[in-house]
Formats: C-alpha cells, sequence, structure tokens
C-alpha cells in the first residue's frame, strides 16, 4: 500500500535522505532508443546541472548522485540549520532564483511601500517561500518539472515523463547513509556499465575523484596545501569532514574513496576483488560485517522499504510511530 509523503519524510528523525524517480517512456531519461538510434544521452547533464542549480538555492544538499539510462539516484541532506539562519531577504532571492515571477507585495515589502498589515502579509508570504526552500517535495518538483517539460519540447510530445512520484528511504543511521552513498555511487560499475570508480560517467564518485586528484597534483606543486582541506573537495557536493561540529559527512574522504574502490572490484560481475584489512577495519568502526557490507552495497534499494538502518535504528522508528516492524530487520 502507497504510504503519505508525510509519513517517509520527518526532518526530526533524520536529515538523510535517499531518493529515486524513473522514467515513463519506452524512450528512457538517457542512452539510445533501440528503434530509432537516437541518442538522449545529453538529458544526463540536464539533470546534473539542474539539482546541482537547485541546491544553490534550496537548503537541501547533496550527498551522492547516479544518472542512469532510465532513472536516477540522489542522497540528500536536508539542512534546517541553514534555512533558519537565512535573513529574509536570502530567502526571496534564492527562492526568485528557481520562481522567476516572485510576489508583488514581497517586492514592495523589500522596497519598504507596504502598511504594517501587508508587511505581515509579505512576511508570511516569505516564511512559506522558507519552508519550501527546505522541502524535499518543493525540490524534486522543481527537478522533474522542469526536465520533464525540456524532454517533452525537444521530443515533440506531451504526457508523463516520469512515474507518479519518486521514492525516498529516510536513511536513519550512519551505515545507512554510508552504505546508501556507496550503492548510489556504484551503480554503473555494479551494472557493468563502467570498468572502474573512473569511468563511472555521472556519479557524484567520479566528480570527487577529479576534485581529489587535482587537488593531490596541486599539493605536490605548493607544498603548503593539503588533500585534506575542503579546496580537495566539489563545492557542489557536501564534503566529507572528520569534525563531528561540522556540516558535512562525518567520515573521511580518504577512506571513502578507498572503501569503494575496494567494494567495486567486489560487486563488479567480471572483477574478483576482496576488502582489505584497512577497510575491514573501517566497517568495523561502522560495526558491520564484510558480508552485510557487500551484501547493503549490491541490493539497497530492495532490502528496506521507506527506513533503512540497522536493526535497532529501524525497531526504535517502529515503535517510535506505533508499527510493528521495517522492512531490512532479520
Amino acid at each position: 500500500m502507497t504510504q503519505a509523503r508525510s509519513s517517509l519524510i520527518d526532518y526530526l528523525e533524520t536529515p538523510y535522505y535517499h531518493i529515486i524517480s524513473r522514467c515513463v517512456r519506452r524512450a528512457f531519461l538517457c542512452g539510445e532508443d533501440e528503434l530509432t538510434g537516437e541518442s538522449f544521452e545529453h538529458r544526463r547533464q540536464w539533470l546534473v546541472d539542474r539539482f546541482k542549480f537547485l541546491s544553490t538555492s534550496f537548503t537541501i544538499d547533496i550527498c551522492a548522485y547516479a544518472v542512469m539510462s532510465n532513472h536516477y539516484h540522489l542522497v540528500l541532506k536536508v539542512n534546517t540549520d541553514e534555512s533558519i539562519a537565512l535573513s529574509d531577504d536570502e530567502v526571496v532571492t534564492r527562492w526568485t532564483a528557481v520562481y522567476t515571477s516572485g510576489d508583488v507585495l514581497v517586492e514592495r515589502h523589500q522596497a519598504g511601500e507596504t502598511s504594517a498589515i501587508e508587511s505581515e502579509v509579505a512576511k508570511s508570504i516569505i516564511g512559506t517561500w522558507r519552508e519550501r526552500l527546505n522541502s524535499i517535495s518543493w525540490f524534486m518538483s522543481s527537478l522533474n518539472q522542469h526536465i520533464a517539460c525540456r524532454a517533452n519540447k525537444e521530443d515533440k510530445c506531451t504526457g508523463h515523463f516520469w512515474e507518479s512520484r519518486f521514492k525516498s528511504q529516510a536513511l536513519l543511521d550512519d551505515m545507512a547513509v554510508l552504505g546508501c552513498m556507496m550503492y548510489v555511487d556504484l551503480n554503473p560499475v555494479r551494472s557493468g556499465i563502467a570498468k572502474g570508480l573512473e569511468d563511472s560517467d555521472f556519479t557524484s564518485i567520479q566528480e570527487r575523484i577529479k576534485a581529489f586528484a587535482k587537488a593531490k597534483k596541486a599539493s605536490k606543486q605548493n607544498k603548503s596545501q593539503s588533500t585534506s582541506q575542503p579546496h580537495c573537495q566539489p563545492k557542489v557536493l557536501l564534503p566529507f569532514t572528520t569534525n563531528q561540529n561540522g556540516n558535512g559527512i562525518h567520515f573521511s574522504l580518504i577512506d571513502y574513496l578507498a572503501l569503494a574502490e575496494c567494494t567495486g572490484r567486489c560487486v563488479h560481475p567480471r572483477k574478483k576483488g576482496y576488502i582489505n584489512e584497512d577497510q575491514l577495519s573501517v566497517l568495523e568502526a561502522l560495526n558491520i560485517t564484510e558480508d552485510d557490507w557487500l551484501e547493503l552495497v549490491q541490493n539497497f534499494e530492495g532490502k528496506f522499504a521507506g527506513f533503512a538502518g540497522k536493526a535497532s535504528a529501524l525497531h526504535f522508528h517502529a515503535n517510535q510511530n506505533g508499527q510493528k516492524f521495517h522492512r531490512g530487520v532479520d
């Protein structure tokens, strides 16, 4: 039975969510139409450009992404603290960057041309915009509607481009966040489309590797630089950080890249690999076995339903919300 979106997205429970959106057409989102031979590969870049643009306006950070032939994955973090910290003027600037029509009353309020009552109404409108800029549903609406209209115009047709709605999974703990990110990052490798991480086009892992390699090269030329600094990570992606108080993924970037490399060899359909001792220590820190980790990154979407995490986290969330269980508990 389909669950209401409000029951699946609760920012008090977790700010992290796995989002999947699938195309409904035979021609697919990207790839090549087998009947006509027409290529739609350029649409991958449409998606990447659009959700990166939206992340600069919405108070929602991108942790990971992968754009496949007929669907895409996003791992998002809702940054409520940033939303609260925005001034009213910043909210208006961000909102009108996406929705250019704006509001006449708000414009007059900013110009100091409104009465006290009108100002209160304008502030209420800005408050609504602030909430929407912190909403995954509004983020996804602006993303998918834009791409659908653009694709329909190119295809000279009308009708649905996406399935009825996007799918979301709430990531309840660190294991779920990192496991889901790895699942998303390894999508092209796991399906045999890419030979390795560097060949995984239109993925966040490729973008992180390129940024790290660029910083590493620069550090050799300038010994004062270090690849542990923020400049070695893409600005458009939520950074990895070992600072527990900072806004970021609380994990080492180098450990993540190394673990991704090892895991990628294990899950590639034509390669044999193993998790080495250094990465085993990382898995031990996450309190997960090698076998469980490999199962997680190969079948994350199918293993869990609306909520993902360790058994303890799933049991706790179910009890807190008056449910008997969540899928994913053995």
